[in-house]
């Protein structure tokens, strides 16, 4: 790799660190202007649009984007973007859209020890696979750029943490072990041990099928259909010849398998309620008849007495997912926490935080801040104002000056102005703090949230800033705990969650501005388990004695929990999300709506939008809730 310029001017910078040298802007520039002539250039895709402003690299339609780049330009940014722009490239060179099929059909058609598995999904991350090492074969400084953005995927990944196959899923094991058969390279050491229990492990049946794919790598068409074959070798998908032998043409040999099976399901259903390893995990039909008789009132007043983690204790009681599905369950809410961002970091480590903050964000702070002041002046304008006559002190009534000028033995009058509430308002913001939203779109959130709360607090509105993440990658202590209860079936949610107050509802911005740095430290960003945040927040939010309650919720997609994937349905986390969204939705007293940054949420929430760009979201915050307050 070439060595850096360095500054024209070394005395400019005096007074910046020594340890972080700034770059002159036109040094980053050219930079980025190199980087998107070599993608180009390698797709073979002169009219690609390149932008610089996603926390990891995607590509859809006409367009790229790549991770954000600071101007400090350091060594770890040049390689995080080098990487992600030769596999972008490599991408829109080998792959066809068009020529997609043989697909196994989306959603989780299948699964194994770790769990349900999105084949559609993860066929797009082999093609991904295919393009990077078909493409890269022949050119050894791309192969270096993506080998270093697999170890530092790996080390993202929390692979490192992981110890048995148990713990890592087929989902994120599979492409590692298709891409060391395609480039006959092992995994680097990222990998961790859970990988290499992977591949010890595979069966005759699936290195046969890995060594199809290696076969097959030059043909888009020809590969996926190896895909096929290495997800029924891995137990991940059915096996369509078994499916036709199970499958009868007799009506009535159907009739009677069925009635069969349901007299099997019958006969086991009393030994499974007896099974004391599941006992206790399953919810009783008893609380689930209580817990659906409770009105939304009791809820609320039963959250505004009891400590916290109750509300989750209710939940696991519950059915949150409906009657077509399973009740929501926890397995332990002992190991989770609620904190305030004082709570988990020191101050100096928080304005430190904040600093850099400002710093990544000092262009986008003009534009919000103008949007912001737009929204200011249409919220004063329908504040109620009234004056108060005949007062000893104000200002001066000019309208009753004539009848002291008619007789002077009469005092002057005054005025005051009396200003009201905006009609008793709170919105509480609440963001997604996944690992996901890693980078720039983290960054924006907690700089449109902060001003935001101040162009709020100016209108007398109050305003709550929360955060949703788990404390540990994996299960963490939950997960832990239920290992040593001997692994009972469908535990339920299976994570430490660790809801985040930045911001008290009372508490003024100037007294938390420093903690929205929290979101950028190191470590911070795990999972999201969206459901139970939501619901938190709503408890939050109903507790308030304002008449008016807004929750908005800004995130990046559906939520993700691997441990909880890996021993529950595969849409265990997601019907429960829905089911929250419901009834807050059918509720009377909260408005909600819902920013999605790179993920259509438009699925889930009624009243939502979904962004392309991280950089829309401080316009498209102002200018939703400026609907809500101008249609009120």
């Amino acid at each position: 790799m070439a060595t850096r310029p360095k500054t024209a001017n070394p005395g400019a910078s005096t007074r910046e660190r020594a340890d972080t040298p700034r770059l002159p802007e036109d040094l980053s520039d050219g930079f980025r202007r190199a980087t998107s002539a070599a993608l180009r250039a390698m797709a073979d895709a002169p009219e690609t649009e390149i932008s610089f402003s996603s926390s990891s690299s995607s590509h859809g339609g006409n367009g790229v984007q790549l991770p954000h780049l600071s101007r400090a330009l350091t060594d770890q940014d040049i390689l995080r973007v080098r990487g992600a722009a030769d596999a972008a490239a490599l991408r829109l060179k080998h792959h066809d859209p068009a020529l997609v099929r043989s697909l196994p059909p989306g959603g989780a058609t299948g699964g194994s020890a770790t769990g349900p598995i999105d084949t559609r999904a993860l066929s797009e991350s082999l093609e991904q696979v295919r393009c990077e090492v078909y493409g890269a074969r022949h050119m050894a400084g791309v192969r270096a750029n993506l080998r270093h953005k697999l170890a530092q995927d790996c080390v993202d990944s929390g692979f490192a943490r992981m110890t048995g196959r148990d713990d890592m899923p087929a989902a994120s094991a599979l492409p590692l072990l298709v891409r060391e058969a395609l480039s006959g390279e092992r995994a680097p050491s990222q990998a961790g041990p859970a990988f290499e229990a992977w591949r010890t492990s595979l069966s005759p049946e699936a290195r046969a099928a890995l060594a199809d794919l290696a076969v097959a790598q030059s043909d888009q068409n020809r590969f996926a259909e190896a895909c096929n074959r290495v997800f029924r070798a891995f137990d991940l998908t059915e096996d369509p010849q078994e499916d036709d032998q199970t499958t009868p043409d007799d009506p009535d040999e159907n009739d009677d398998t069925q009635a069969e099976s349901e007299q099997s399901d019958s006969e086991s259903a009393p030994q499974d309620q007896d099974d004391p390893e599941t006992h206790g995990f399953q919810p009783e039909p008893t609380e689930q008849t209580d817990s659906q008789d409770t009105s939304e009132s009791d809820l609320q007043d039963e959250g505004a007495e009891q400590p916290a983690g109750t509300l989750e204790d209710e939940e696991s009681r519950t059915p949150e997912s409906g009657a077509s599905g399973p009740a929501y369950r926890i397995f332990t809410t002992a190991f989770d926490e609620e904190a305030d961002a004082t709570e988990l970091c020191d101050p100096e480590e928080l304005a430190r935080l904040r600093q850099q903050l400002d710093q990544q964000l000092s262009n986008l702070q003009g534009v919000v801040s103008r949007l912001a002041h737009r929204l200011q002046r249409k919220l004063m304008a329908q504040q109620q104002r009234s004056w108060a006559f005949d007062q000893e002190e104000g200002i001066l009534d000019a309208a009753r000056l004539a009848r002291v000028v008619a007789n002077p033995t009469l005092t002057l009058s005054y005025k005051t102005e009396r200003q009201a509430e905006f009609r008793d308002t709170v919105v509480t913001l609440l963001i997604d703090n996944s690992g996901s939203m890693r980078g720039r779109p983290i960054s924006v959130a907690a700089m449109c949230g902060d001003i935001l709360a101040r162009t709020l607090e100016r209108c007398g509105v109050k305003t709550e800033v929360l955060g949703f993440t788990t404390r540990a990658w994996k299960g963490g202590m939950s997960r832990e705990r239920w290992v040593a209860a001997g692994r009972p079936p469908d535990p339920g949610r299976l994570n430490d969650l660790r809801h985040i107050v930045y911001k008290n509802a009372d508490t003024p911005l100037r007294r938390a501005r420093n903690n929205l740095g929290l979101m950028l430290r190191e470590g911070l960003l795990k999972e999201n388990i969206d459901g139970e945040a939501l619901l938190w927040a709503w408890k939050r939010l109903s507790r308030r004695p304002e008449k008016r309650r807004i929750l908005m919720v800004i995130s990046d997609g559906a939520p993700v929990d691997d441990s909880t994937f890996s021993t529950n349905p595969a849409s265990f986390l997601e019907d429960h999300l829905r089911s929250v969204i419901n009834r807050i939705e059918a509720s009377t007293d909260t408005e909600l709506l819902a920013i999605g940054i790179g993920h259509d949420v438009t699925r889930y929430y009624r009243n939502s939008v979904t962004l392309n760009n991280a950089e829309e979201l401080g316009g498209t915050m102002i200018q939703k809730l400026s609907d809500l307050f101008v249609t009120q």
